[in-house]
């Protein structure tokens, strides 16, 4: 049975477009920082890079390695941790050219360090040498965070926040931090932007 992200944990990658609340464990990934707008060929590498690093865990059965613990799984959505410079959180509007992205990608729990770095040869005739070199694998925690599932273009999603603001003011609850995370359930070169499934998070207590 190949382990789908998408029936095995709805609460984590399919909550519904109201408000809610969840604790989020300690979960493996590929990152990469970045800064600048996300129209730039920059961010695009950097999603490619993400995508063929973690496409080279996916497939190393059909290079002969079968890690410790693998299993058939459906490769994780692309993420993004979203902020904003110095200069460009004192803006009223937002300038896209001052947001500061981390870019991630979920891997499954047998990935180790050794597995990264045969990722990272795998990948390198398609992804640059600076990439790779950026590029980390990390433990990261969320814990109690306030989540919803966005539907529409991502210039439309302060409508949505604006839902999770509430929600947190009638759960008692307070925004901890002013970044964001973004988890990208819809393919944007494929879908109507009025129907691109996001969801946003933020941390709470």
């Amino acid at each position: 049975m190949k382990y789908e992200w998408r029936k095995k944990e709805k609460e984590l990658y399919l909550p519904s477009a109201k408000p809610s609340k969840i604790t989020v464990p300690p979960l493996k990934y590929f990152t990469l920082m970045g800064k600048g707008n996300p129209n730039s060929e920059a961010f695009r590498e950097s999603v490619e890079a993400l995508y063929a690093l973690s496409y080279a865990i996916r497939m190393l059965p059909k290079k002969g390695i079968t890690p410790e613990g693998y299993f058939e799984y459906t490769v994780f959505p692309l993420e993004g941790v979203w902020d904003l410079d110095e200069v460009g959180r004192q803006l009223e509007q937002l300038d896209k050219d001052r947001l500061v992205y981390k870019l991630i990608i979920r891997q499954p729990d047998f990935v180790t360090e050794e597995l990264f770095s045969m990722a990272k040869e795998l990948s390198a005739k398609k992804v640059s040498k600076d990439l790779l070199l950026s590029a980390k694998f990390e433990e990261i925690e969320e814990g109690l965070c306030v989540q919803c599932m966005h539907i529409g273009d991502y210039d439309s999603e302060p409508e949505t926040f604006s839902k999770m603001h509430d929600f947190c003011f009638s759960e008692n609850l307070t925004r901890i931090d002013k970044r964001h995370r973004e988890i990208y359930i819809s393919d944007p070169r494929k879908t109507d932007p009025a129907k691109l499934k996001t969801v946003l998070r933020f941390k709470a207590k």
